[in-house]
């Protein structure tokens, strides 16, 4: 229990959490940007004459796709076991 406020978490004002959910939004966006650049280069042609795709392409994508989200969390779950070890360290 703090005392006079002190001990406890800071407030976080409409404008930090405005700023925290735009920042996220675009690290969204570039996640999403960079794995539809990523998979279009590795399962399509350069000259797509087909307008659906072919189950070799929905096959690629749905594997590319995959892999990116899985990588994606490992490094998530490396980094924060990092971050928390080295937050331990500190205390």
């Amino acid at each position: 229990m703090s005392f006079l406020g002190f001990g406890s978490q800071p407030q976080i004002s409409s404008e930090q959490k405005i700023a925290a959910a735009e920042a996220e939004l675009d690290m969204i966006t570039t996640m999403f940007n960079q794995l539809l650049d990523s998979c279009y280069r590795k399962c399509f042609d350069k000259n797509i004459t087909d307008e659906n795709l072919s189950q070799n392409e929905s096959l690629c994508i749905d594997r590319c796709v995959t892999k990116y989200f899985e990588a994606n969390v490992k490094v998530s779950e490396s980094m924060q076991s990092v971050g928390n070890s080295g937050a331990l360290a500190r205390k």
